[in-house]
């Protein structure tokens, strides 16, 4: 029998109560559910997740987003030790431009596959983790190694991805600036282009661990997340406070790491127990490692011009692989107006420095992805620059052929604490302070806490009036400007300096001395009268002294003997304009930044004494210069 349409609804509601009587809650209904999908229906977007299987077995997390009806797609792709889950759903949104990070939303939108990966031993992903996990060979007999990870997630991708054009590129920031250079040695051929930025290169010479053999204290936090538990640990357990109180009322590094039970993690012991230049460290510099290998992928490398944490590594590449490119199209260096990793982020200022708009969002939609688009996509080329560099001071970029474009001339320590481009009158001379590890001097006003990202990621343009008249300070300043002074590459110190103890820090700033005034504005980089007088950093560096006669042979210092102290300052591209003073200012600590130096020579100043750390007179002599990169 056939029922009429109203005799249907009418028996379809009937059985509804008894249906939904059958699920119905009560007060002790549980009230967890499994899981919730949060990509619905109308999402923009497909999402992947994949365990990519790696040569040895081992499987790598890795999540792949494309924005729906992508197809012939190009894939770039990175790959973290900071939870690619996380970087794959930064909100709940429906659209993929809200979910991705800000530096992949015009990728993700213009028909790209986007890739996200946990290294082995990190997060989601199977294996071990071995912190910048040194390359298959001397140090490394396991024959795995973040290169051969890279080709082996390159190979599966091109193979089991549909939407894709069997393109890839791969770019990152910090360690996966690190994981980037690695994926360009023994390249999978579906590996087209990289953007290394702010890459991890040589953690002695001046990346993360030391610069220039003093310790960097503000890595050991990191160090013990990163090494605990699969970075799922969350943060230290050292609780609020001041760091420089915290790391001086410990003693030593040694001691401070024994205080809070870090002392036996397997990566702190590498970096206690080799604290000089040894195979240890330079077998594992990827510019040493990349200048003896062929150059086969174009490769544009990043760095911002106040990097925090790896000013050294992009520039060091550079210069180990700048010379094969013979036709100068394959390798470009770009320097932008940013702290470590500004480049993906929003670009407008740093710190009290305002710029000209969003420079890191114009250098990615004019250069970065133009440079992605003609390699993956087979768009027209786009002329990348060789060097491409933010002049700060005068606020705009400049294209040059080469770096550093700036030829060196000296500018002279002198007599009444004077700076000149000319000679001092007698080289002889000297200026003298007394540096007491009792009171370092902080690398920021106090408090510090170095996990604050307010004060961490703009230190290095922190006006420096803070420490300008303390008694252990050297501050030599020029004559007002006539005219602009545009200096584009690293400025080199030399100098010329004795301690009456037998090792001894040396801190060299470089600074532009705004004018007491407020009448420049904007288009100078900076708003208001916050700005009078400011006494802006544009190179900070330490060298320990120890390490002057090579970096592999420490050594004890003669007291009293002038020893020469070359090395250089990060690379810049600033204009000192006409009404501004250039300053240069010397120290010997820069804490708790970096460890102290007892100033008394021992074997391992991570495990110095109390009674080792003694004041001692530095002399620092009028022949001390800094070669400053000077632009015509």
């Amino acid at each position: 029998m056939k029922l009429h349409p109203l005799m249907l609804a009418l028996a379809a509601t009937a059985v509804l109560p008894a249906a939904y009587a059958a699920d119905a809650v009560t007060p002790m209904t549980p009230d967890g559910v499994a899981s919730y999908q949060k990509i619905r229906p109308e999402a923009d977007f497909i999402k992947r997740v994949e365990m990519v299987p790696m040569r040895d077995g081992t499987k790598l997390y890795t999540v792949i987003l494309m924005k729906k009806g992508t197809t012939n797609a190009p894939i770039l792709l990175s790959r973290s030790p900071y939870d690619a889950k996380g970087d794959a759903e930064r909100t709940g949104s429906q659209h993929i431009r809200d979910i991705v990070p800000v530096m992949d939303v015009e990728f993700v939108e213009d028909n790209y596959i986007r890739v996200y990966q946990d290294i082995r031993g990190m997060h989601n992903s199977e294996g071990e983790y071995v912190t910048n996990r040194p390359l298959a060979g001397p140090q490394n007999d396991t024959g795995i190694d973040e290169s051969t990870d890279a080709y082996d997630t390159i190979d599966w991708l091109v193979n089991h991805v549909p939407e894709s054009n069997g393109k890839v590129g791969i770019v990152g920031s910090s360690y996966l600036g690190f994981t980037t250079l690695m994926a360009e040695i023994h390249p999978h051929p579906a590996l087209k282009a990289a953007v290394p930025q702010s890459p991890m290169v040589d953690g002695w010479m001046g990346d993360d661990w030391f610069h220039n053999g003093a310790f960097r204290n503000v890595n050991i936090g990191y160090t013990v997340m990163q090494g605990t538990a699969k970075a799922e640990s969350g943060g230290i357990a050292v609780g609020a406070g001041d760091d420089y109180s915290r790391f001086l009322e410990a003693g030593s590094t040694g001691d401070y790491l024994k205080k809070w039970g870090f002392e036996n993690y397997p990566f702190i012991r590498k970096m206690t127990e080799n604290p000089a230049y040894t195979d240890f460290w330079s077998l594992q510099a990827v510019d040493k490692i990349m200048a003896k290998e062929p150059l086969k992928v174009p490769t544009m490398l990043v760095v911002g011009q106040w990097d925090q944490e790896d000013s050294y590594g992009a520039p060091a590449v550079y210069n180990a692989i700048e010379p094969k490119d013979k036709h100068n199209n394959m390798v470009s260096l770009v320097i932008g107006p940013w702290r470590h990793s500004g480049v993906n982020h929003y670009g407008y200022k740093l710190g009290a420095l305002t710029f000209t708009g969003d420079t890191a969002h114009e250098f990615r939609v004019k250069y970065m992805k133009p440079f992605f688009d003609h390699y993956l996509k087979g768009a027209p080329d786009p002329k990348t620059p060789p060097v491409l560099t933010y002049a700060t001071g005068e606020n705009h970029w400049n294209v040059s052929p080469k770096w550093p474009m700036g030829k060196a001339e000296k500018i002279y320590m002198t007599d009444n604490m004077g700076l000149s481009f000319k000679p001092a009158a007698n080289e002889n001379a000297h200026d003298d302070y007394v540096s007491d590890p009792a009171k370092p001097v902080p690398f920021i006003p106090r408090p510090i806490n170095m996990s604050d990202s307010h004060q961490w990621k703009p230190w290095l343009v922190h006006d420096q009036r803070f420490v300008s008249s303390r008694p252990d300070v050297l501050v030599y300043t020029s004559d007002v400007l006539n005219k602009p002074v545009h200096i584009m590459g690293a400025p080199m110190v030399n100098l010329f300096a004795a301690t009456s103890g037998t090792d001894a820090d040396w801190v060299v700033k470089l600074v532009d001395v705004y004018p007491n005034t407020t009448s420049e504005g904007a288009s100078q980089g900076y708003v208001g009268p916050e700005m009078t007088g400011f006494e802006l950093p544009i190179g900070i560096e330490i060298f320990r002294g120890r390490y002057v006669k090579g970096f592999d042979k420490p050594e004890a210092l003669t007291p009293g003997k002038v020893e020469h102290y070359h090395f250089g300052l990060p690379n810049v591209d600033h204009v000192f304009l006409p009404g501004h003073k250039i300053m240069v200012q010397v120290q010997s600590s820069l804490f708790p930044l970096y460890d102290r130096n007892p100033q008394t020579y021992v074997d391992n100043i991570f495990f110095a004494k109390k009674g080792d750390y003694q004041k001692a007179t530095m002399s620092v002599f009028h022949s001390s210069n800094i070669e400053l990169p000077i632009a015509k």
